[in-house]
């Protein structure tokens, strides 16, 4: 065992985070931590790597083993070189060089016999450490993860500063790596490469992720944190989602028993004179037991009520680009762009971070102007664009102000509604109604722009990276509205799951500035250029399988003595040529059919039936190419 928490509980002012609450994570182990915003997940891991105290219980950590944490603000690093920055990932291994040096040089100076025995100690501290091999350990880190070790920390994009705090967490060669929210403002590819990493890693990994296929990747466990408990679900993701869906109806079912029974007391001891005259004093004890564990019942947190405020149609064109261009200082963003939007279209942009996705939203909505080529915009546009740096919130305004503009009511489609109660729709307390927004935490605050938004009748709903920070529960509840809006959606999203569950198609950053309109979802495009790779593979061993006929003459007798085919064996290897010559035509057919973008268009059966048999047909290629050697060697 790696880990314990032995009974722990922790509370901030009257809320409790932790409620007496025990975890084992055991070596080797990938633990997801899941629970709503604000449950305490990130203070969990806190506890773990000691940055904080439990109130009451104990945190256990095998004696030696060591534990790090990936940084989750990038501002708290200083600014320095890469290798500084990783370098920092150890501390005490930086003291104790210091140390050692300072006294290297007074033992020279004075040869003091207690300054040999401290030389004899901090040396022994090193070794244990492997502090003399720190540069060599920060060198190895970089180098597997692609750092170029004199390049300027706040100088690097976001994602891969992101990459050097990861490097600054390993170069201590961890037992246990805390990672919170790993994926937030990342990319596709970034998130993609650390799932890589991470499937690498031998330690314990205890990580809180709200990106469910990234979760589904990595977890080996999913730990709920719910309420202050800590309950343990074996498996990935999807294991644990279906296994809760069963214990919160079973549970649901047991407190319906309970509240009934605690009703049908309260009318008994409520009854006339005479029934208070024979009442029984135990059944009586027995009700105010019932009333105490009611007021004891901590209950689940409900879930968020979002409801898109819905405009009238737009034009059925809504927007349309022939070879766009947009440039900034000679640099070219979008090149070439020809494409079109159609009203009721659900279009996800994706790319590397930096390329600019958010350019060409902006494009889009007017806000730029392109440089070259045309773009059309279609009338009647109602336009609702959460945008991911949250810029329209007003942080010193209320959180109430910021969605109702100092009403006490507010308009929603054909309902007049309180602001109070619009707001709780969207889990926030009374408390908080009169609060700055800029009190709030991210997703907090995400929720609040939600709020804003979707309290405006629209048509074009723009979603710039919406995922981040909210929790699973109302992202899947965000997933299930923006697929009900019978609008146009435009989502920018790292959500692998939440794009292929909303977008029927896809405009992909491809480099230099070129865009391509996929018809599909992020899975076919994996798929699709996988297809593309295996076909240029294909392309390229062609002359290998030209050289066939030249091995097949200078085959080599068997040693000892020879083998003949049999009858059947002769005819199988005379067929065999034009079997394969069949299997490849066929292969190649479907691959030039896969390759096509308008593929995955079709419906997802057929798109699924082809793909199977296209591997199916690689399967058979490969396996003729070895009968035909294994034949041929004894001909």
């Amino acid at each position: 065992m790696l880990l314990r928490l032995d009974r722990v509980s922790l509370a901030y002012g009257s809320r409790p985070l932790l409620d007496d609450a025990s975890l084992q994570v055991e070596a080797g182990e990938r633990v997801c931590v899941v629970g709503r915003n604000g449950e305490g997940k990130s203070s969990l891991l806190r506890l773990v790597s000691g940055a904080a105290l439990p109130d009451s219980g104990a945190v256990w950590v095998r004696p030696g083993a060591r534990v790090a944490m990936l940084v989750q603000d990038v501002g708290a690093v200083a600014s320095g070189t890469v290798a500084d920055v990783v370098a920092g990932g150890l501390p005490e291994v930086a003291r104790l060089r210091a140390e050692f040096d300072a006294a290297s040089v007074a033992f020279a100076r004075t040869h003091d016999e207690a300054l040999g025995r401290e030389l004899a100690r901090l040396q022994q501290a090193l070794d244990a450490a492997r502090g003399w091999q720190a540069e060599q350990r920060v060198e190895t880190v970089m180098t597997r993860l692609g750092l170029e070790g004199a390049a300027r920390f706040e100088a690097l994009s976001g994602g891969w500063q992101r990459r050097v705090l990861l490097a600054r967490a390993l170069v201590l060669e961890p037992d246990i790596l805390l990672l919170d929210e790993p994926t937030n403002h990342l990319d596709i590819d970034a998130i993609e490469w650390l799932e890589g990493v991470m499937r690498e890693y031998r330690g314990a990994l205890l990580f809180v992720s709200h990106d469910r296929r990234f979760v589904n990747a990595l977890a080996t466990r999913v730990v709920e944190l719910d309420r202050g408990v800590l309950s343990s679900w074996p498996g990935n993701y999807d294991a644990y989602q279906q296994r809760k869906a069963e214990q919160l109806a079973a549970e649901a079912q047991q407190r319906a028993l309970f509240d009934k029974k605690l009703a049908q007391e309260e009318v008994w001891i409520r009854k006339g004179v005479e029934a208070r005259r024979t009442r029984n004093e135990g059944r009586v004890r027995a009700l105010y037991a019932l009333r105490e564990q009611r007021r004891a019942r901590l209950d689940r947190q409900g879930q968020a009520q979002i409801r898109i405020a819905e405009a009238e149609e737009s034009a059925k064109l809504v927007f349309e680009c022939e070879h766009a261009e947009v440039a900034f200082d000679g640099r070219v963003v979008i090149r070439d762009l020809s494409t079109r939007v159609m009203r009721g279209d659900r279009i996800g942009i994706v790319g590397p971070n930096g390329v600019g996705k958010s350019t060409l939203i902006r494009l889009l909505l007017g806000e730029l102007e392109p440089t070259a080529g045309k773009l059309r915009r279609g009338a009647r546009l109602e336009v609702a664009y959460y945008d991911q740096q949250r810029e329209q919130l007003d942080l010193d305004a209320s959180v109430a102000d910021n969605v109702a503009a100092r009403s006490d009511f507010i308009r929603i489609g054909d309902e007049t509604r309180h602001v109070s109660g619009y707001l709780q729709d969207f889990l926030f307390r009374p408390d908080q109604f009169r609060t700055p927004a800029g009190t709030l935490s991210g997703g907090e605050r995400n929720r609040l722009l939600l709020a804003r938004l979707f309290a405006r009748p629209a048509n074009l709903l723009v979603l710039d990276e919406p995922t981040n920070d909210l929790d699973i529960d109302t992202l899947e509840l965000l997933e299930e509205k923006v697929s009900e809006f019978a609008g146009t959606v435009l989502l920018v999203s790292h959500d692998r799951a939440f794009l292929d569950n909303v977008v029927t198609s896809l405009l992909v950053f491809e480099g230099d500035g070129r865009i391509r309109d996929f018809a599909g979802g992020h899975a076919e495009l994996t798929a699709w250029r996988a297809a593309q790779q295996r076909a240029a593979r294909a392309q390229a061993a062609e002359p290998r399988r030209a050289a066939v006929p030249a091995r097949e003459e200078a085959a080599a007798p068997a040693a000892g003595k020879p083998r003949r085919l049999s009858w059947k064996e002769q005819r199988e290897l005379e067929q065999l040529p034009a079997r394969i010559e069949a299997l490849e035509a066929d292969k190649s057919a479907l691959e030039a059919e896969v390759a096509d973008p308008a593929f995955y268009a079709r419906p997802h059966a057929e798109v699924s039936t082809a793909l199977a048999r296209l591997a199916a047909l690689g399967t058979e290629v490969d396996a003729a190419y070895a009968r035909w050697s294994e034949l041929d060697a004894v001909k």
